[in-house]
């Protein structure tokens, strides 16, 4: 592959393409897509975002709470 290479080291250039340069974008509905598909990741991560904080403060409310049973234990025991 290495000789190839060596062999032609001017490669010639592409040749211009000639057709409609609408027909290989993607449009008005390759950005529609992508734009919905870019809203939907956002709307994902939002809800992601606000139900690993509900857990969270559940876990603290809960530690909360088995701390102060733990401690109302102790004084009425003494």
């Amino acid at each position: 592959m290495l000789i190839l290479w060596m062999l032609d080291p001017t490669p010639s250039p592409l040749p211009a393409y000639e057709g409609d340069p609408n027909l290989v974008t993607p449009g008005v509905v390759g950005f529609a897509v992508t734009f919905i598909i870019a809203v939907i990741t956002v709307l994902l991560v939002v809800d992601m975002t606000r139900r690993v904080r509900r857990i969270r403060y559940r876990a603290e409310v809960a530690e909360q709470l088995e701390a102060e049973k733990a401690a109302t234990e102790t004084d009425t025991s003494a």
